[in-house]
C-alpha cells in the first residue's frame, strides 16, 4: 500500500468528524467526511422532491451529480470541518440540518447508492494519506487500513453533543427529541440489511465520553506513530 490510511467508524455524535479533522491536520492527511457524501445524497432527493425510498432514483441523482470535499481554505474557516461541493455550490452547512441527517441515514441503507459513493471514496485513499470517517470504513471503505479505529461513547454523552451542536447553529431542538433521534438512528444503522454497523476485530476500541478532544487526537496521533516506527509507510 503506497498510501497511509487511517480508517473511523461509530456511531452519530461520538466525535469522528472533529477528531478526524484534527488527526488529519496533525499529520498533514486529507480529511475525508464520507457521511457528507450521504447527506449531499439526501440533500439532492429533497430539493428536488424525490422519494428517498426509491434506490435506482437515488443512485440516478449519485451519478449525475458532482460532489467534491476539500480542506477548508481560510476564509472558508466558519467552524466546518470540511468544505463540501455540490454541483460547484458551496453546501457545507445546508446538508447539516436534521431533516438532511435523518434521510442521510435512510439511503445510507440501499445496497447500490452505497457502492456508488463507496467507489468514489476508495478512489480518493488510493491517491493520498488520509483520514476517513464514517460508519462502514473498517470493514468495507478501507478495509486494508493500517489503522482502525472504533470511536464510541455513550449514549447520553453523545445525545448531548448533538443537542449542543444544534444550538450552536440556531436550531430549535429539545434533548429528549435529539436523544429518541440519536437511538433510532443508532437503531437503522446497526440493524440495515447491508454494511451494518459493527467493530471489526482489529479495530481499536476507543471511548470518548471522558475524554478531551486533544486527549484523543493525541492518543491517535501517538499510535500512528507507533505503527510507522514498527514498519508502517
Amino acid at each position: 500500500m503506497s498510501t497511509f490510511q487511517i480508517a473511523i467508524d461509530g456511531p452519530v455524535a461520538a466525535g469522528k468528524g472533529t477528531v478526524a479533522r484534527l488527526v488529519a491536520s496533525r499529520l498533514g492527511f486529507l480529511y475525508v467526511d464520507t457521511g457528507a457524501m450521504y447527506r449531499m445524497t439526501a440533500f439532492l432527493a429533497i430539493q428536488k422532491n424525490e422519494i428517498l425510498e426509491s434506490e435506482d432514483r437515488l443512485v440516478e441523482l449519485v451519478e449525475a451529480a458532482t460532489m467534491q470535499m476539500r480542506n477548508p481554505l481560510d476564509s472558508e474557516k466558519d467552524g466546518r470541518l470540511t468544505t463540501v461541493i455540490l454541483d460547484d455550490e458551496d453546501v457545507s452547512w445546508k446538508i447539516r440540518t436534521e431533516q438532511v441527517s435523518q434521510g442521510a441515514s435512510k439511503v445510507a441503507q440501499y445496497p447500490k447508492v452505497r457502492a456508488a459513493l463507496v467507489k468514489q471514496q476508495q478512489n480518493i485513499a488510493q491517491t493520498q494519506d488520509v483520514v476517513m470517517e464514517g460508519r462502514d470504513i473498517t470493514f468495507r471503505v478501507l478495509p486494508e487500513a493500517q489503522l482502525k479505529i472504533y470511536l464510541n461513547a455513550s449514549d447520553i454523552v453523545r445525545a448531548k453533543r448533538r443537542f449542543l451542536e444544534l444550538q450552536t447553529r440556531g436550531e430549535d431542538a429539545h434533548l429528549d427529541d435529539v436523544y429518541k433521534d440519536l437511538l433510532e438512528r443508532d437503531h437503522r444503522d446497526m440493524n440495515r440489511s447491508v454494511d451494518p454497523l459493527h467493530i471489526t476485530e482489529d479495530a481499536w476500541v476507543l471511548d470518548t465520553s471522558d475524554l478531551s478532544i486533544d486527549q484523543v487526537v493525541n492518543l491517535i496521533e501517538a499510535r500512528v506513530r507507533m505503527i510507522k516506527e514498527h514498519g508502517g509507510k
